[in-house]
């Protein structure tokens, strides 16, 4: 309220200065227009204090007046702290030849008023919130020598008027919002020594008039979106000593034409896209300190040479596709080289011993790359190296003991190479070492205890390796650790107590061990830890109470290992993010005062032994994502406030004793992707509301005592890989929707009452790939054709229904299918003879059933007989009967004429008085000669 106050009193005065100066007849002086800026500023250090009329203006803070104080000529109020708008009334300061406002809080635009300042030479206005464009009548300050305007909020193209400062040697223009192409006019420049134009969004080409800059030195436009070939005219400013063009888009190769440049000192290109091969002609920038070529697509060998830059202190370059060896004349002993960069690229062959010249070498990065064969032992010539980065290659042998002696290594990093054999004991003498990453070895042996006397190391890690052996007891010298990731390795032993001395350790990694034994109560010192990790190994017993203490605990997995117990010491750690206990023997019931961690995201404590409800209380977890209680002895029903936990994304309840019914209150988990209450004993039916979990990837429901239809809204699951309803009492017809769950690959619904036909729809489940199975409902109908074009199933289960027709052909499509279950229905006609090959099982229990590997199809009237209806094999049936009865009643008759016949033969004979022998011959004559009598006594012949 104090600072109002000021301001109104300082414009109060201003005014009325004015005023009586145009009554003497008087224009206001330079003073007054002060006065009258020092009243729209906040200055809240008071550096304006004794701006004031009782006090000569040349006094006034920050204010230089010519000799004889007869004119402003300098106003510096840099680094102040002042705020407010940038003022228009300064044009009135003729005078001045100097306006430094840099480092302030200004904000507004730069008024165009300041085009009017004719005596300018120096406008510095970097470092505030100035915004706007740059106005062109900045182009009228002829006497300009240095304009510095960075570092704010100016957008907008540079005006092309910039080309009418003449007599700038200074030009910063960088860390704005500038857009647009570099001007042109930028080459009328002749005496531009300086020209910063970085970190905007210029974009387009450098333009070739830059030669007309005939004395610039420094030359910074990085961080802008130029492209297109860096003009050859750049490599005729022989002036420069500073070009960077790092991070743009530049495209081409490097222009021999910059080896012209022999006063270069520092060459940046880094983050473009050059291509092509290192031009051997910047060997000639013999004053070149600092390059850096790397993050481009420069290909070939290694060109440059150390021997010829002689000055060089810094060569990068990285993520190329450098190829090649290191060139053996690469390094001399006198070398001045410091930092060496050649990482990531494709450079091949073994360790180059010319390297180890480079004594003067502080940091040596040849990190992935194609390098193999053995370390040098003389790598200890390095005596300066403080970081040596080898990793991502493929380096084999030892680590050579010699590297004890590189008495100022920092860091070192071997990891993901080739190399075996054991960690010499001589690690323990490098006193400076802070990280060590040997992870992604072949290495073997015990971890030596001398690494415990390095106790600057922050970070070690020796993931993927063979060591063997048990921890180093006196790990707990390692006061700085941060970092310990042992993971995958093949110790043994207990977890050291005095691992809990390492006070700094904020990652503990020991997972996928064979460690044993119980955990120390000295973990509990460890106050910065946020992460633990002990799964897959043999630790046992209860946690130790001092767990409750370790608030910064972000992380614990200790999955996979005998730990017995409550798991109340692990409640109450506010940080706690992921808490995994699966597969141990932690009893009874699950502690409600879990959710004091109200961050927790991933919950899991599966396969255990625990008791009693699920909490109500989770519900408050808002940001619950995997919730998995599976495979415990839980009780009771779902409570409705679990469904409160709107994030989650798996939620795991299978295999436990649960009871009771799902709620519709489940459509509010419209994030979760998988969803398991199976194996429990849950009622009721299927609430229409799950369909609003429409994110669903896996839907296992089954082994339930669930009822009712299956909810149509189940169409709306069209992300859903896995459905499983069986073993359940479900009721109705498959609904057709289901043909929207086009990425399903495996279907299960066996084991219900699901009755009606199988929908055509199925058909359209081209994804279904595991298992399509209806088996032992009660469905009719004839099999679909559409399931033909399930082309990628693997197994189909049909059995124990009530099916008939035939076999559709159309399921010889099903190529991939090696599991083909129809039994027991009433399916008829022949098996389609790409089904000749599955077992009988497929196809038993169908009495209508034929062709292999069932009996074989008669080749006439079973066929024809398999295509009639039940009436007309009746009609059939009745005809052959009735026809056998007349053919039987006619030979009957026959039978007995022959016989009456014979016996008027036989009193013929007698009365004849003839002998038998005669009697009979002349029988014999009379039948032959009359055919139908013949016939008949053939048909007695028969008979007899």
């Amino acid at each position: 309220m104090a600072g109002i106050y000021t301001l109104r009193f300082h414009l109060f005065f201003f005014i009325l200065s004015v005023l009586l100066a145009v009554a003497r007849g008087q224009s206001p002086t330079d003073s007054d227009w002060l006065l009258k800026i020092k009243s729209e500023l906040v200055d809240p250090v008071g550096v304006l204090e004794n701006w004031s009329p009782s006090v000569h203006v040349c006094s006034w803070h920050g204010i230089s007046c010519s000799n004889d104080e007869s004119q402003i000529v300098s106003l510096n109020l840099s680094q102040s702290r002042l705020s407010g708008s940038m003022w228009s009334e300064l044009w009135h300061v003729t005078s001045l030849e100097v306006l430094d406002l840099s480092s302030n809080s200004l904000s507004g635009s730069i008024p165009s008023e300041l085009g009017q300042l004719y005596n300018l030479r120096v406008l510095i206005l970097h470092s505030n919130f100035l915004s706007g464009k740059l106005p062109t009548e900045i182009g009228l300050l002829k006497n300009l020598q240095a304009l510095r305007i960075g570092n704010n909020l100016l957008s907008g193209e540079i005006t092309p008027f910039i080309g009418n400062l003449t007599n700038l040697t200074v030009l910063g223009l960088g860390y704005c919002e500038f857009n647009g192409s570099i001007p042109v006019e930028i080459g009328n420049l002749k005496h531009l020594i300086s020209l910063n134009l970085q970190q905007n969004r210029l974009s387009g080409s450098i333009p070739d008039t830059i030669r007309g800059n005939e004395e610039l030195e420094d030359l910074l436009v990085s961080n802008n979106m130029l492209n297109g070939n860096v003009p050859d005219s750049l490599g005729s400013i022989k002036s420069l000593r500073v070009l960077n063009l790092a991070n743009n888009s530049l495209s081409g190769s490097i222009p021999v034409a910059l080896s012209g440049l022999s006063n270069l000192v520092y060459l940046n290109l880094l983050g473009n896209r050059f291509s092509g091969e290192i031009p051997s002609e910047i060997n000639q920038l013999v004053l070149l300190e600092e390059v850096d070529l790397s993050r481009n697509n420069l290909s070939g060998t290694i060109s440059l040479l150390n021997t010829q830059l002689q000055n060089l202190v810094t060569l990068v370059l990285s993520d190329n596709a450098l190829t090649g060896n290191i060139p053996n004349s690469f390094c001399f002993k006198t070398s001045n080289l410091q930092q060496l960069f050649l990482a990531r690229n494709k450079l091949s062959g073994k360790f180059p011993q010319e390297l180890l010249n480079c004594s003067s070498l502080q940091q040596l990065d040849l990190s992935g790359n194609r390098l193999e064969g053995d370390l040098p032992s003389g790598l200890d010539d390095l005596k300066c190296l403080t970081v040596l980065l080898l990793n991502n290659n493929s380096f084999t042998g030892f680590i050579p003991p010699q590297i004890g002696n590189m008495s100022n290594l920092e860091d070192l990093y071997l990891f993901d190479n080739k190399l075996t054999g054991t960690i010499p004991k001589e690690i323990g003498k490098l006193k400076k070492l802070s990280f060590i990453f040997l992870y992604d070895n072949q290495m073997t042996g015990s971890i030596p205890n001398e690494l415990t006397n390095c106790t600057n190391l922050m970070e070690i890690d020796f993931f993927g390796n063979h060591f063997i052996g048990p921890i180093p007891e006196n790990i707990g010298n390692l006061k700085n650790l941060v970092v310990l990731h042992l993971r995958q390795n093949f110790l043994w032993g207990p977890i050291p107590a005095s691992l809990g001395y390492c006070k700094s350790l904020q990652l503990l990694a020991l997972a996928d061990n064979n460690l044993s034994g119980s955990l120390p109560s000295t973990l509990g010192l460890l106050s910065e830890l946020s992460t633990i990790t002990l799964y897959n190994n043999s630790l046992e017993g209860p946690f130790p109470v001092s767990f409750s203490i370790l608030k910064r605990l972000k992380i614990i997995n200790f999955s996979n290992n005998k730990f017995n117990g409550t798991i109340l010491p692990l409640c109450g750690l506010n940080s706690l993010t992921a808490l995994d206990l699966t597969n141990n023997s932690f009893s009874g019931p699950i502690p409600s005062r879990l959710i004091n961690s109200r961050n927790l995201r991933r919950l899991r404590l599966a396969h255990n032994r625990l008791t009693g409800y699920i909490p109500s209380e989770f519900g408050q977890l808002k940001e619950l994502n995997f919730l998995d209680l599976s495979h415990n002895n839980l009780t009771g029903e779902m409570s409705p406030q679990l469904f409160n936990c709107t994030k989650l994304e798996h939620f795991l309840l299978n295999d436990n004793r649960l009871t009771g019914t799902i709620t519709p209150l489940i459509g509010n988990l419209q994030a979760v992707g998988e969803l398991d209450f199976s194996s429990n004993s849950l009622y009721g039916r299927i609430p229409a509301e799950i369909g609003s979990c429409s994110k669903l990837l896996k839907l296992s429901l089954h082994n339930n005592n669930l009822s009712g239809m299956i909810p149509l809204e189940i169409g709306n699951f069209t992300f859903l890989n896995v459905l499983n309803l069986q073993r359940n009492n479900l009721s109705g017809s498959i609904p057709s929707t289901i043909e929207k769950c086009s990425k399903l690959y495996e279907l299960k619904l066996s084991e219900n009452f699901l009755t009606g036909e199988i929908p055509q729809e199925l058909g359209k489940l081209s994804d279904l790939q595991v298992a399509l199975d209806l088996s032992r409902n009660l469905i009719s109908g004839e099999i679909p054709s559409s399931i033909g074009n399930l082309m990628k199933l693997e197994r189909l289960d049909l059995s124990s229904n009530h099916l008939t027709g035939e076999i559709p052909t159309s399921l010889e499509q099903l190529t991939s299918i090696h599991i083909l279950n129809l039994s027991d229905n009433q399916l008829q006609g022949s098996i389609p003879r790409f089904f000749s090959e599955f077992p009988l099982t497929s196809f038993k229990g169908n009495d209508e059933l034929c062709g292999r590997p069932l009996s074989s199809c008669s080749k006439s009237a079973s066929q024809e007989t398999s295509r009639l209806s039940k009436g007309a094999v009746i009609g059939i049936i009745v005809a052959i009967v009735f026809t056998s009865m007349v053919i039987c009643l006619i030979m009957l008759y026959t039978m007995l004429r022959i016989w009456c016949n014979w016996k008027k033969v036989s009193v013929v004979s007698s009365s004849d008085g003839s002998g038998n022998e005669h009697g009979r011959e002349e029988v014999k004559w009379v039948y032959r000669n009359d055919k139908n009598v013949g016939q008949y006594w053939k048909v007695d012949s028969v008979a007899f």
